[in-house]
């Protein structure tokens, strides 16, 4: 060997820590993306400029509708009408005429080029739902940003960048819906983005298509190359870059063991949810839009344990009517029946937007849930008048939001009362009886657990909020995010006492956060006690194949373990290690 041979060193592995946001495993090759950077024109207007200014807009409205409506169509074909509707809502911006006539009277006003004019007014309505207390608000940021940027370019007569290299894994710093969607044609195998959340549009696409998706990874663009080998793991959140050849090969056998094939999938829909012993766990469904009811039969959900009805209040932006809420519960309630169906009362932000004009300096700890269901008796009443018309098969349920003490609960069931009441005597109600639950979502609802049990009819763990208020970490904020961790002590140790609370008042407690489709979770809360989950349908297969494989000794004795640790680490060590 002489000083002048040279040895092309292999590239370290390195493995980044953030959320899993979409399921399952992708090995493959990354490919960067990074959109145009679009700039606004500067400048003053002539009179004679104005004019073509105007048609301008109108030619880039029109182009932006088209491409609006190609991708709503790309999407209804893959995934169905309910994710097509994204789009579709942003034609609704796009077209608006408040919003056109304000930007059209700004540029001949003032004289500004229509990019500026339509990046000042949209990204004023990005400010506005940045500022509500409700994460899916917030997480509505990029799809006006897709919006925004869609105009800009065509008004600069710019290229859809809309075909990728095939089978890549997706690096960005943030992944609008429209991208997935365009993307998927080329077969992406996974995403991993800087941004995002988790239940961002773009996630949920994700999820629907089955592509892994990683999010919150700082700088991970600047790390990362298009070409270089990546392993995306959805369910861990974890990146690496560079695997080795044992790495590879062990995320191979991992990737396969997580498949669920199409046969077991049907098999499992018919079969009932119970432990390696013989204990009988009920599974239900988490959705959002009634197109997702199908999945609650395909995938053998037990019904629907949590509807966010607050959906009704995103695709509009103002409250729907008394009808319209009744003709969509009554298709949700028919479509199931006699399966439940658990509506969840508007869990809506303080918004100005929607309902105040208002700017909270703290939104995240202001005016949500319950509280504005009881500060605006009508919106609740009116939300209750059709929930209560649309049970007439006895199988409808609600849930009251974001709970924080005994009053709020008992203020929302004298309101419940008082309507019923109403209904009764105009004979405008087939079926009077109804249970009411509580969300525990809030540290404080889970030290008064056993007070709000004794007055409720049953409880749900929401662990997405009840995770961020205890630990004080905004899910969504990727800074912070991998302080988010739901096997942290305290927050096993919350689970368990809002567990044994329902218990004994004898109530019926479920989970309905993410926790409860963890496959390292789920041992770990069956030990707790808890036999109800609500996941995602497509979720509910794998659901039963692990607890089909536990025994609920081995899981008392993994609580029991776990409850005594004083770290996530050493918990998370300890599911890892648990065989089931």
């Amino acid at each position: 060997m002489n000083a002048y041979t040279h040895y092309d060193l292999p590239e370290p592995e390195v493995a980044f820590q953030a959320l899993g946001a979409a399921k399952g495993i992708a090995i493959g090759k990354a490919y960067l993306f990074q959109r145009d950077k679009l700039v606004v024109e500067e400048g003053e207007l002539t009179d004679a400029q104005i004019e073509a200014e105007l048609i301008r807009l109108e030619t880039a409205i029109d182009r932006s509708e088209k491409e609006l409506n190609k991708i709503a169509t790309i999407t209804e074909q893959k995934v169905g009408a309910v994710y097509s509707q994204i789009f579709t809502a942003q034609i609704m911006i796009l077209r608006d005429d408040a919003l056109l006539s304000v930007v059209r009277k700004r540029i001949a006003q003032e004289r500004k080029h229509a990019s500026v004019v339509v990046s000042e007014e949209l990204s004023k309505h990005q400010q506005a739902l940045l500022a509500s207390n409700d994460a899916l608000f917030r997480e509505r940021v990029d799809d006006i940003q897709d919006l925004k940027e869609r105009i800009i370019r065509n008004l600069q007569s710019g290229q859809l960048v809309s075909r990728i290299a095939e089978n890549s894994i997706v690096v960005a710093s943030m992944l609008t819906p429209a991208d997935v969607i365009l993307f998927s044609r080329q077969n992406i195998l996974g995403c991993a983005t800087e941004g995002g959340g988790l239940t961002s549009h773009a996630a949920l696409i994700c999820q629907s298509l089955d592509i892994p998706m990683v999010i919150g990874l700082r700088q991970i663009t600047e790390r990362v190359q298009t070409g270089q080998t990546l392993i995306v793991d959805g369910y861990a959140g974890v990146v690496i870059l560079n695997p080795t050849p044992e790495t590879i090969s062990t995320y191979e056998r991992k990737q396969k063991r997580s498949t669920v094939s199409a046969t077991t999938i049907e098999k499992l829909a018919t079969t009932e949810t119970r432990t390696k012993c013989g204990k009988r766990i009920h599974v239900h469904s988490n959705i959002d839009f009634k197109e997702e009811i199908g999945g609650v039969a395909k995938y053998g959900s037990e019904g629907v344990g949590l509807y966010r009805s607050e959906n009704l209040f995103l695709a509009t932006g103002k409250q729907p009517s008394e009808a319209e809420q009744c003709d969509y519960y009554l298709h949700l309630a028919e479509a199931i029946a006699p399966k439940p169906l658990v509506i969840r009362l508007f869990d809506i932000g303080g918004d100005k937007l929607l309902l105040s004009s208002y700017k909270e300096a703290n939104p995240n700890l202001g005016w949500r849930g319950a509280r504005i269901l009881i500060d605006v008796p009508e919106i609740l009443e009116t939300q209750v008048r059709a929930i209560l018309r649309a049970n007439v098969h006895g199988n409808v349920k609600m849930m009251i939001p974001m709970i924080a003490s005994v009053e709020e609960v008992q203020a929302i069931q004298k309101s419940v009362a008082k309507v019923k009441a109403e209904l009764k005597k105009q004979k405008a109600i087939q079926n009077d009886e109804i249970e009411i639950g509580a969300m525990i979502e809030v540290p404080s609802a889970v030290v008064m657990a056993e007070e709000i049990a004794r007055i409720v009819d049953f409880v749900s763990i929401g662990t997405n909020d009840l995770i961020q208020y205890a630990l004080a970490v905004d899910r969504n904020n990727d800074i912070v995010q991998n302080l988010y961790n739901k096997f942290h002590p305290a927050i096993v140790r919350m689970v368990a006492s809002v567990i044994r609370a329902a218990k004994k008042h004898k109530r019926d407690v479920s989970m309905c956060g993410e926790m409860a489709s963890d496959k390292l979770a789920i041992p770990l809360l069956l030990g707790l006690g808890l036999e109800s989950f609500s996941v995602v349908s497509a979720s509910v297969p794998t659901f039963k194949k692990i607890v089909g494989c536990v025994s609920l000794d081995d899981a008392r004795e993994l609580a029991k373990v776990c409850l005594s640790l004083s770290t996530a680490a050493e918990i998370e060590q300890e599911l890892r290690r648990f065989k089931c």
